[in-house]
C-alpha cells in the first residue's frame, strides 16, 4: 500500500481527524484536530473530505518523504515549506512526486501546523477514529522518526495548484474569548466574576491538547472542596483551589471534580489551540439566561 515515511517527527506530530465523539461515558475524551477550522480548510483544499486524516505538528514542525504522487497542503499555523530543498507555498495545494521530500519547518506564528494529503491518511483506528489521544493513549502513538502511515486512494479529480487566497484564521498575540458563565458560578466570591471581566491572564508552558494552563489573576472560590465528579466538555474553564483557571482542549478528561466557571465556543477553542506560552488571553463574560440557572 502507499504511503508517507515520517524522516522528521518534530517535538510532537500526531494523526488527527474528527475524533471520537460519543465515548465520554467510558472517560474517553473527544480528541481530533485541536484547530478544527485549520484542519478542515487544509483537507479542502487538498481535495479531501473535510473528516479526512491529516498530521498536527507542534511548534517546529515535521519532515516527511512520499511514496506515490500526491498533492500535500500545510495550513495553520504559517511556517516555511520546501519540497527537495526548494522553496513551496504555505496554505496552498503541492504536488509532490514519489521518492520526494517535504519539509514543514517551525511555525513562524502559532502552535499547530496541518498536513493534509490527497487521499488521506489511514493509520489504524480505534472506537472509528484515526485520532491520537494524548490522556486515553488511544489511536496511534505519537509519531517517531522512521514511521510510515498508510495514505487512502487517490481522490477521481484531484485538486488543482490554485493561487487564490484561501481564508486561514490569523494567529494574535492577545485573544478576547466569549465565556459563556456558568454552570458553577455560586461556588465563586462576587469578586472572582468581575475579575473575568478586567483580568488578563497568560497561556503556560505547562500547556497542551488536554488543556491549557492560565496564569494570571486567582479566581477565589468560597469553597474549596472539591464537588463530586461532573462532566467536563472542550472549551470548560475550571478552577483549582488556587485559583488558576485551565482552559480545556481536545484531549481533555471527561470529569472533572474542580467548579467550571464558564466555557468557551467552537471559535474560540480554535484560537486556543494556536496560543503559544505567553499569549495573553481575555475573557468577555456573557451571563447565563435566567431560565437556564441552577437553583
Amino acid at each position: 500500500m502507499s504511503h508517507i515515511e515520517i524522516l522528521r517527527a518534530g517535538v510532537l506530530t500526531t494523526c488527527q481527524d474528527a475524533g471520537r465523539p460519543g465515548w465520554g461515558h467510558l472517560a474517553v475524551p473527544p480528541s481530533g484536530a485541536a484547530d478544527r477550522p485549520s484542519w478542515r480548510l487544509a483537507n479542502q483544499l487538498a481535495g479531501n473530505p473535510t473528516g479526512a486524516c491529516a498530521l498536527e505538528t507542534t511548534l517546529n514542525g515535521a519532515t516527511v518523504k512520499a511514496h506515490r504522487n500526491v498533492t500535500v497542503v500545510v495550513g495553520g499555523a504559517p511556517c516555511p515549506v520546501t519540497v527537495d530543498g526548494r522553496p513551496e507555498a504555505w496554505g496552498q495545494p503541492v504536488k509532490l512526486k514519489a521518492g520526494s521530500v517535504l519539509d514543514a519547518g517551525p511555525a513562524e506564528v502559532g502552535v499547530r501546523s496541518y498536513l493534509a494529503f490527497s487521499g488521506g491518511l489511514h493509520p489504524k483506528s480505534s472506537l472509528g477514529s484515526h485520532s491520537t489521544c494524548l490522556l486515553s493513549g488511544l489511536g496511534p502513538a505519537p509519531l517517531a522518526d522512521g514511521d510510515t502511515i498508510p495514505l487512502g486512494p487517490s481522490p477521481a479529480h484531484p485538486p488543482l495548484p490554485t493561487q487564490w487566497p484561501a481564508p486561514w484564521a490569523g494567529v494574535s498575540e492577545e485573544l478576547v474569548m466569549k465565556l459563556h458563565l456558568g454552570p458553577r458560578l455560586e461556588w465563586f466570591r462576587p469578586e472572582a466574576i468581575a475579575e473575568l471581566a478586567r483580568g488578563v491572564w497568560t497561556v503556560s508552558e505547562h500547556s497542551n491538547r488536554i488543556g491549557l494552563r492560565l496564569d494570571g489573576p486567582a479566581l477565589r472560590r468560597i469553597d474549596t472542596a472539591e464537588l463530586p465528579s461532573e462532566g467536563i466538555v472542550a472549551g470548560a474553564l475550571q478552577v483549582p483551589p488556587n485559583g488558576q483557571p485551565i482552559l480545556f482542549g481536545a484531549d481533555h478528561p471527561t470529569t472533572g471534580g474542580y467548579p467550571v466557571i464558564g466555557v468557551v465556543g467552537p471559535e474560540a477553542q480554535a484560537a486556543a489551540a494556536q496560543a503559544r506560552p505567553g499569549t495573553r488571553i481575555r475573557f468577555a463574560p456573557i451571563p447565563m439566561p435566567h431560565w437556564s440557572r441552577r437553583a
